[in-house]
């Protein structure tokens, strides 16, 4: 990695809103909130009441009295961010698209043909401000970690470039919630220890952090906050994997809860793989308890798995080996104790990795014992085939046209999935 400050962030500011603004001049200055029931999007006007992307409209507006709320312009957002990331590649092949509006840069072959990191800055937000009529930050550094730091201090639509000879004076006094990984509620049980900044995240030993955060997610923390990161950009070339999570707080374990969650998360996930013309072997799950503990769990299948329901299904099982692993017991109506916990539930994530392409379904002959976690078996082929029946209606009249009940009439449902995939990496 290069020795000097020439990884670049560059992350448009409040996006959504800020598209919606640029498309409707008359709400430039305003505080606006895209979506209704649920906040998708803020603006900075609206974030400086406290307004935050998944708090309810009316606590919104409670806080907000003013506030202004628009519908989305899903193909809208597609189209820019695909344009911001057209500009990006015209200075460097460099550049690794991490969600719809933001990417990093390495430009340390691009000195010589644009000026320095920060002149590359600079070219970076006039044009996109320019071309496209939208605020954009950028944050430039020796790491990916410390750039995307950087381009946060920047916000709202500036630059900040980190001295590689001041890096940790840098990151000291930040707030420990601009680290990678931690988030609002994990801030929160940081806090309670005392630890608010960066520099007190780093001053924390190993074993603290192991028992405060987990194993996993203490360890990575902890390296990120003594500015330890080694990650290096890659271009974006097909993915190895496609998944979703779903956070909601802190929620009683109950059959009822996994199984709506993970069947939203499921129906989200496949119908992104088939759109690709892809299936995949392992199924991952992720749970996350209240308390920040989370386990894993995965299975690896010799057929490859594209169908909502028998990818609901898988990761049911799945999600229930794990609660029955820590807790001792099946989920029923409640795990347990609900007083502790790690007997609620913060996140739940599913993930399909070893991805092949399936253009078609090659269908079995019936001499064997049916399973549905077979593609090519009958009940396979079954719900492969409604899958495509609605797939083809949702590409017509839109993704809230037709799907599974459980996941429509869902309070996970409220949050439009056009919205949940702009974020989400492409395949």
């Amino acid at each position: 990695m290069s020795a000097g400050a020439t990884i670049l962030h560059a992350d448009l500011d409040a996006f959504y809103a800020s598209v919606e603004q640029m498309l409707e001049p008359s709400l430039r200055g305003l505080p606006i909130a895209v979506g209704g029931g649920v906040v998708l999007a803020a603006s900075y006007e609206a974030r400086e009441f406290g307004v935050r992307g998944g708090m309810s409209g009316f606590a919104a507006k409670r806080l907000c009295p003013r506030l202004i709320f628009v519908n989305g312009h899903f193909s809208m957002y597609q189209r820019l961010g695909d344009q911001v990331m057209a500009i990006l590649d015209d200075f460097t092949p460099l550049v690794q698209r991490v969600s719809i509006d933001e990417a990093f840069l390495d430009v340390s072959g691009a000195l010589k043909l644009f000026g320095t990191v920060g002149q590359i800055g600079e070219q970076i937000r006039r044009r996109v401000r320019l071309e496209l009529g939208l605020p954009i930050s950028v944050g430039a550094a020796r790491t990916k970690h410390l750039a995307k730091i950087a381009s946060q201090v920047a916000k709202p639509d500036g630059i900040v470039i980190v001295d590689p000879d001041g890096e940790q004076a840098f990151l000291d006094p930040l707030p420990v919630g601009l680290v990678w990984g931690i988030g609002q509620v994990t801030q929160r049980h940081l806090a309670g220890r005392g630890i608010t900044t960066i520099g007190q995240l780093a001053n924390s030993s190993d074993d603290a952090l192991r028992s405060m955060l987990g194993r996993a997610l203490g360890a990575k923390v902890g390296a990120l906050a003594n500015n330890e990161d080694h990650r290096r950009v890659q271009a974006n070339g097909r993915a190895a994997s496609v998944g979703a999570q779903s956070a909601f707080g802190r929620r009683d374990v109950t059959a009822e809860l996994v199984r709506t969650v993970l069947g939203h998360l499921a129906d989200r996930v496949a119908s992104r793989l088939r759109a690709k013309q892809r299936a995949g072997r392992t199924v991952t799950v992720r749970v996350r308890f209240a308390d920040m503990h989370a386990v894993t769990r995965s299975r690896t299948f010799p057929d490859p798995i594209s169908a909502t329901l028998t990818l609901t299904e898988v990761a049911e099982e799945l999600v229930h080996g794990a609660l029955r692993d820590v807790f001792g017991d099946a989920p029923g109506n409640v795990v347990g104790d609900v007083t502790g916990h790690r007997r609620q539930l913060s996140l739940l994530a599913i993930s399909v990795s070893k991805l092949v392409d399936q253009p078609v379904l090659q269908l079995e002959l019936p001499v064997l014992a049916d399973d549905q976690l077979r593609s090519g078996s009958r009940l396979g082929t079954a719900r492969w085939a409604i899958d495509q029946s609605m797939d083809a209606v949702r590409k017509r009249f839109g993704h809230t046209a037709v799907g599974y009940a459980s996941v429509t009439f869902s309070e996970h449902g409220s949050v439009p999935d056009e919205f949940r995939s702009l974020a989400e990496h492409e395949l």
